[in-house]
């Protein structure tokens, strides 16, 4: 007995003997967070308290028992031995109207297979165009610059001055930690040029693209939304992902906000500022790619990059009303990425539309370079999205008791949603059981924690901590308290959940899901400073999102649709390992039946417009 007993640990059954049938008696267990949200002095007072040598750990340990990781996973047994990397058989599949990409083409020859694939403008809006608010695509700068309707060079300017005017006072959108403008003229120049001879790279040249400042890119630093990071760690060439959109013409355009490590859910740093919500800047945009998911919401890019290590590409998507796509782990390669964490963070992208998400995803893919030494993947799929109609058949997993463990506004939004798809295409819902959720997100946190201290181990001792935000200074101090034994049951569980989700896609499709559990939140004057904990927001708005980044699975978010205050809200797809055409084919479908009523952020920049 007494305060460090083990006797409530938990005893797990054999993931081969656990019901996932819709009548199991398995019990949901929805994540009680027991942390109230500190801010302010408050966050610097428990700051100071959680570094003390001998109170810091006894706070640490309490927080961990009271938040069930010691139960759940500290002390827990079970029988399935580790699963250290979430990787996947790398078999070729054959998914439905799709076509295979060749081994070895260039990235602007994938990104032409990719458009030969897409549809005319005109099959992608139901509704009135007219009356519709659409963004411009990749494919409408393409054809203005063609056209002679603009210029890359005329772009550029016009991104310079809106980049300028959102970091009036009125507006404060913080939206890049670093945009060079000599750069990004320099860029466009040459695109200018290129057109002007008749000879673009690709449909992707003079698009205007940002990235996350997680991934390399000259000539910047990268910050990781730290002050200190970039003095550390110089960046030396463009990660891979950026490299290979640079060949196909895009231009790069800056390195955009994020939160301070991948840290938080909200994206507010203490040092760049909050990338604010464009549908409402008194909101937060998510985090942690918070700044790539504002700029393509406010129309500065079509596409953004961010990196989804506990769904952060997707939860800031779906908070700004746009599509939020992470790949299977390794489809796009890693390398030139902080190296946070090393089997959870994968690279993702943030679009426009569905289009340009698969065009993005098209210039990205492919074999690893030879510096990501692993088994040849499987090829490509593209999705062929021409016809109107969409693949048939489908099959799509719900868990009922999961899935509506959101605010009323997004049940009953995603629900209608479903229930169009299904209506339009005759797809399928099926109820399952998807076991041992909240059992899963304690696990993630035990691997994020433990694979981010152990990567940032030789710089945090370098470090003056106070240099540091106060909440990214709570952060590592949890994360740093992580067990050996913690991080191998964590990764127990990710073969329990790995048995889990592979027995579902035998019977479905994808699984279903709301995106987030809540809509995007106030930001209080009291975090602009210090940040903030806001443990209970954060596991709402990672609810839906671990799946895709525990066990490397290929996930996609949609805009579906507005709570009462016109934010947005997000439906998400999570397939089986390389159904990356699967998944773009169902955001296609969905996109196409809720594009016409998708509505104008209050935040927004015309960058075609005369």
């Amino acid at each position: 007995m007494g305060f460090f007993s083990t006797e409530s640990k938990k005893v797990y059954q054999p993931a081969g003997a656990v019901d996932l049938s819709s009548d199991s008696n398995e019990t949901y267990l929805r994540a009680n967070v027991k942390a109230p949200r500190l801010a302010g002095l408050v966050v610097k007072i428990f700051v100071w308290i959680l570094e003390l040598r001998i109170l810091g750990p006894l706070v640490v340990y309490i927080l961990k028992r009271d938040n069930l990781i010691h139960k759940l996973i500290s002390f827990a047994e079970m029988e399935e031995p580790p699963a250290f990397l979430p990787e996947h058989l790398c078999e070729d599949i054959e998914e439905r109207e799709s076509s295979f990409v060749e081994r070895d083409l260039s990235p602007s020859d994938q990104v032409q297979q990719a458009v030969q694939c897409l549809p005319l403008q005109s099959e992608t809006v139901v509704g009135d165009p007219a009356s519709s608010f659409r963004r411009w695509t990749i494919q409408d700068y393409a054809r203005a610059y063609s056209s002679r309707a603009t210029t890359p060079l005329v772009v550029a300017e016009r991104f310079i001055t809106a980049v300028k005017d959102s970091s009036k006072p009125d507006l404060q959108m913080s939206f890049f930690i670093n945009h060079y403008v000599e750069d990004i003229l320099r860029q466009a120049t040459e695109s200018t040029l290129r057109y002007e001879k008749g000879k673009p790279i690709s449909v992707l040249d003079g698009v205007p693209i940002a990235v996350k400042d997680e991934i390399d890119c000259m000539p910047y630093p990268t910050t990781g939304g730290t002050k200190w990071l970039h003095n550390m760690r110089n960046c030396k060439n463009d990660a891979c992902c950026v490299s290979r959109l640079r060949s196909c013409g895009a231009i790069i355009v800056g390195k955009t906000n994020m939160h301070e490590l991948g840290l938080g859910t909200s994206g507010i740093n203490p040092h760049y500022g909050v990338a604010r919500n464009p549908y409402d800047t008194s909101k937060v945009a998510g985090g942690s790619s918070s700044g790539s998911a504002a700029v393509v919401s406010a129309g500065l890019c079509p596409v953004a990059l961010g990196v989804d290590g506990g769904g952060s590409v997707r939860m800031p998507a779906a908070l700004c009303g746009v599509v939020g796509f992470k790949p299977t782990f390794r489809r796009i390669p890693h390398s030139g990425v902080l190296p946070l964490n090393w089997t959870v963070g994968m690279v993702g992208i943030l679009a426009a539309t569905v289009e340009d998400a698969l065009i993005a995803y098209a210039a990205m893919s492919g074999d690893l370079p030879s510096n990501e030494p692993t088994a040849l993947l499987p090829r490509v799929n593209i999705p062929l999205l021409k016809s109107t109609h969409s693949i048939s058949n489908v099959k799509l997993a719900k868990y009922g008791e999961w899935f509506n463990d959101c605010n009323d506004e997004i049940r009953s939004c995603c629900n209608q949603a479903l229930d169009r798809l299904c209506m339009q295409y005759g797809w399928k819902t099926m109820e399952v059981t998807v076991p041992e959720i909240e059992v899963m997100r304690l696990a993630h946190y035990s691997t994020i924690g433990s694979e981010c201290t152990a990567s940032l181990g030789p710089l945090l001792e370098k470090l003056n901590i106070k240099e540091s935000g106060w909440d990214a200074r709570v952060a590592l101090r949890i994360y740093r308290s992580f067990s050996s034994k913690e991080y191998l049951n964590a990764q127990r569980i990710r073969n329990r959940q790995m048995h889990f989700h592979m027995k579902i896609f035998k019977k479905a499709d994808v699984i279903v899901t709301p995106t987030t559990g809540v809509t995007a939140y106030p930001i209080k004057s009291d975090a602009l400073k210090y940040g903030e904990l806001d443990y209970i927001n954060g596991a709402a708005l990672v609810r839906f999102q671990i799946a895709g980044n525990f066990l490397g699975l290929p996930a996609v978010t949609i805009p579906i649709g507005y709570d009462k205050l016109g934010l947005p809200i997000g439906l998400q797809f999570i397939g089986p390992p390389w159904s990356e055409a699967t998944l773009l084919h169902l955001a296609f479908a969905i996109q196409g039946l809720c594009i016409g009523s998708y509505r104008e952020p209050k935040v927004f920049y015309d960058l075609l417009k005369e």
